[in-house]
Formats: C-alpha cells, structure tokens, sequence
C-alpha cells in the first residue's frame, strides 16, 4: 500500500515538472531593422516674427555641423529686459556619421512684454571676428 502511494505521487511530481518544462515550439524572431533616423526639430524661419507671453520658452533652432568646425554664436546682446538666454544645445543626426550634422536649439525665456531681435553668427573654424553668415529674428512678447 505504501508502495503504490509512493508511485502515484511521484507520478503526480513528474507530471507537473513536465507541464513547466518549455516546450520546443518554432517560433520566428523579428528580423533586425536597420535603425530609424531621428527626426530633428524643424530649423527655425528668421523671416516670421516670434511671439510669445512673458514667462514662457521658446526655442531658435538652426542646421548646425560642429565636426566641420563651424558653430553658432549671439552676436550682440538682447535686451535683457525682454528675454533672457536659457540655454543652447546640439541634437545630431542619428546615425551619428563622419560629417554628418544637426541642429543647434537655443532656448530663451520671454521675460517682460515688448519686442527685440536675436542676432545669431555661423563662424567658420579659428574665426571669431567674423561670422560667414548671420540670421537675425524678430521677437515679439505679448
């Protein structure tokens, strides 16, 4: 009597242990995509005005390829009392190649109401005196 106790539960274990044991289904992995580009933010138009409300941030954003040795720089100052520079930062393409460029985003706070301009030089490398181009945009606090 013990002896067949001792069979069934150990035919009880067996069976369990069977049912968690992975079975061999064929199952197909994904095929590897190659990997997506990013989507960088749009360039900002210098021609349309930027208008805002005091307290509020936007961005100026501009194509930008800093391997070449080119870089954005303020020219001039901003009146202070309108909108104050938060930040500035650089997005690459992805995939990052060699030469391959981005996006400058400059990020500033609109602090009172009234309108100035922001004056950006593209210098080319080892020139800090003069820029190879400019872009000048319109602010407008509301």
């Amino acid at each position: 009597m013990k002896r067949t106790y001792f069979l069934l539960i150990i035919t009880a274990l067996l069976i369990s242990c069977a049912t968690l044991l992975p079975t061999s289904t064929s199952t197909s992995l994904p095929n590897p995509t190659p990997e997506e580009p990013n989507v960088l933010p749009a360039t900002t138009d210098p021609s349309q005005p930027i208008t805002t409300k005091p307290g509020e941030t936007f961005d100026i954003v501009l194509s930008s390829n800093p391997t070449t040795g080119y870089h954005w720089n303020l020219i001039g100052e901003s009146d202070a009392n309108v909108v104050q520079l938060i930040g500035q930062d650089y997005i690459s393409q992805q995939p990052v190649l060699v030469g391959s460029g981005g996006v400058d985003v400059w990020t500033f706070r609109a602090i009172n109401a009234g309108d100035t301009t922001i004056v950006l030089g593209y210098y080319p490398p080892g020139n800090e005196t003069e820029p190879d181009k400019t872009v000048t945009f319109s602010i407008h606090i509301q």
